[in-house]
């Protein structure tokens, strides 16, 4: 039974992805506690510090199908920690004793903090091959729209003309950002825990360092410089790192939003028969993939609050903060998995009407050329008298319903310095899109 709308059998596949509630499953997060068992037992039998016989043992015991996970469950709810219960069902499951050996000197944090990093791996993986697949996507529409123009807009008013590939290169450059902050961020938390009771490891009187150092190798993870269990600075930098990310998509999808309003028309989410139809308005095409990205970027923003309210732990162990972890960061990442797959879903397939975008760079006749023609006329009356002139100018047009151009050539104090066609090559969007293109190449070049 679901509750959730990332379990839910009908949503789950809008809100998520299958791949990354694997990663944060019951099954999997059990398995990599056997993981971590297996290899302290491995470690530890190579060291010295338990036989190996245990050891054998133990790792022939370290897999998913031996658990009862309904006994999991009934022991994680009478102790309040899955990890005894797994040590304990492992320990009964080996012969003559030897299991006694299982989770030798470890804490139960020790093994849940490591699990959890494996499953951060796991997740950013999938992170960072759809950042990378959108990337893809982005430069694509850069690539083919360098020169397309279209309105750029200020406050939601008709500014003056950019190109539709600078703004997907603004994007992309951001998107390239995250990338390089995932690789960054990756040497600070892919780091596992094995510390002891308080992050001494006084349990151990020898092989203490030596233990833990192995463990990190066998698990593929960097080794500590000292314990965190409540220094959770590390987890908090994923849940920012998913918010960034997450602000950036939902960018993305309030353009795409604002773009396939029926008055502007600009760009579409792609058509398949039937998707974003009205219950009773046979005309609609809605936006369905943004809403999606939008939503589920906004609840993964709290969640990265959530973690910071995490770091705020009591002394060597912490009384509920470390809990507020296992709650919102499996959603964060299942969630931001859903706003990835439905980003990549509207970039790779996204309808462009370059016309639709010429004809609103076109409806204001003139006026988002405004700033054009103050510094085309700037270095004859002055740039600020200018910028008042012109003012005045298209407020006449506004009221007037007239063309910009036909005041401007009427004007006589610009009759006297330019005439009617300088004036129409000023009024020429494709004369005012600055470095657009330049910029535009620049961001596709840093792609290497």
């Amino acid at each position: 039974m679901a509750a959730s709308i990332i379990d839910s059998r009908i949503f789950q596949g809008i809100f998520s992805t299958d791949e990354m509630r694997h990663v944060w499953s019951d099954e999997n997060r059990t398995q990599k506690y056997l993981d971590i068992e297996r290899a302290l037992a491995v470690v530890q039998a190579r060291l010295g510090l338990i036989p190996q016989e245990a050891a054998d043992e133990i790792v022939s015991h370290c897999t998913l199908d031996q658990i009862d996970m309904a006994r999991l469950r009934q022991q994680t709810e009478r102790i309040g920690y899955p990890i005894l219960g797994v040590v304990t069902q492992v320990n009964q499951l080996c012969r003559d004793k030897l299991g006694e050996f299982v989770h030798w000197g470890a804490t139960t944090q020790d093994i849940t903090d490591t699990a959890t990093v494996l499953q951060i791996r796991e997740g950013l993986a999938l992170v960072d091959s759809e950042l990378a697949a959108i990337s893809a996507a982005m430069a694509r529409l850069a690539r083919e729209h360098r020169d397309t123009p279209m309105i750029g807009r200020s406050n939601l008013q008709q500014a003056i003309p950019v190109t539709f590939g600078y703004k997907m290169a603004g994007l992309l450059s951001a998107i390239e950002r995250h990338r390089e902050r995932l690789a960054q961020l990756k040497e600070r938390v892919l780091v596992g825990e094995f510390a002891g009771a308080a992050g001494t490891l006084a349990s151990l009187d020898k092989g203490a360092m030596e233990t833990q150092a192995g463990l990190c190798a066998e698990l593929g993870l960097k080794q500590p410089l000292i314990a965190w269990h409540t220094i959770r600075d590390n987890i908090a930098e994923v849940g920012a790192f998913l918010g960034l990310v997450g602000g950036t998509l939902g960018k993305l999808s309030m353009d795409v939003k604002l773009m396939m309003q029926t008055e502007v028309g600009e760009v579409y989410e792609p058509y398949h028969h039937g998707r974003g139809s009205s219950s009773t308005m046979p005309q609609k095409r809605n936006p369905i993939s943004s809403c999606y990205i939008h939503a589920a970027i906004s609840v993964v923003r709290q969640h990265a609050a959530a973690l910071m309210d995490a770091m705020v732990a009591d002394h060597e162990r912490s009384t509920g903060p470390w809990e507020i972890e296992w709650i919102v960061l499996p959603e964060a990442f299942c969630l931001m998995a859903g706003a990835l797959k439905q980003s990549r879903f509207v970039l790779e397939g996204l309808q462009v009407d370059a016309a639709a975008m010429r004809r609103n760079v076109d409806l204001t006749e003139g006026l988002v050329m405004s700033e054009a023609v103050m510094m085309g006329l700037g270095p004859y009356i002055g740039r600020e008298y200018a910028h008042d002139l012109v003012y005045d100018l298209c407020r006449q047009a506004i009221a007037e319903k007239k063309p910009l151009l036909d005041l401007l050539a009427a004007h006589p104090e610009i009759a006297a310095h330019v005439d009617r066609a300088a004036l129409q090559a000023m009024l020429d969007p494709a004369n005012y899109l600055g470095q657009s293109g330049v910029m535009v190449d620049r961001v596709l070049a840093s792609l290497g």
